[in-house]
């Protein structure tokens, strides 16, 4: 029996070659799945990435080697050059100003996960409605705000000049600001920067500042009255 499963095995090499290869096939194609699944993320960017490039995600290259910041400015930079890319007619990034930028901002709401609810909302200003509502989805001001400072990074890092960078223009500022304040208000939030608290200064500190003075120098004995005044 074991003779005969030896000659099985060596009459037929083309179908253990064949069936080797689809073995490492098989491997290799579990591989890229499961690579592309870990790349992938949740985000409302990541969407809005994968909409405008559905295999975008498959044919990057791994960059482990990088920071999360860079893996995340050069997923974006990526995502903005796709949308150049669809864009009709298409536009090249010398041509590209800050209202380009707007609409790509506009763009990305679609894929927003935040809540902005309107005037017309019984929830209005509300941080925690109690309730569900028919309001939009929106980005996050935050999350636009960092999106536009990692763009206008990677814009410089690929030769643009600093004074034409589109994502630092006065509109785009201005957009976000806008859309700070409006969803401060709608969601019933502050996105005011907190003020570092200063350490309150103490009788301590005054105790340790009078350590480093000067020693000051013994008071000098009194004389004694001379001969000449004693009788």
């Amino acid at each position: 029996m074991d003779s005969l499963q030896e000659f099985e095995t060596n009459s037929n090499p083309e179908t253990n070659s064949t069936i080797i290869n689809i073995n490492t096939t098989i491997s290799s194609s579990s591989s890229i799945i499961s690579n592309s699944t870990t790349n992938s993320t949740s985000t409302s960017l990541a969407a809005a990435a994968s909409a405008l490039s559905p295999s975008s995600s498959s044919s990057s290259s791994p960059t482990s080697t990088l920071s999360r910041y860079e893996n995340q400015k050069r997923r974006d930079w990526n995502t903005f050059g796709q949308y150049l890319r669809n864009h009709r007619p298409p536009l090249s990034l010398s041509r590209c100003s800050g209202a380009h930028v707007l609409e790509f901002l506009r763009y990305l709401d679609q894929f927003g996960k935040t809540k902005v609810h309107t005037q017309l909302c019984p929830f209005f200003g509300h941080p925690n409605p109690p309730a569900p509502c028919p309001c939009p989805l929106r980005q996050a001001w935050g999350s636009l705000d960092a999106l536009i400072g990692r763009l206008r990074a990677a814009f410089e890092e690929h030769g643009g000049r600093p004074e034409a960078n589109p994502f630092g223009a006065r509109a785009v500022r201005l957009y976000l600001r806008e859309v700070r304040d409006s969803q401060a208000k709608a969601r019933g939030i502050s996105y005011e920067k907190k003020k570092r608290k200063r350490p309150p200064h103490n009788n301590n500190s005054n105790s340790s500042q009078a350590s480093h003075l000067p020693a000051l120098p013994p008071p000098h004995p009194q004389q004694p009255p001379s001969g000449n005044q004693q009788q």
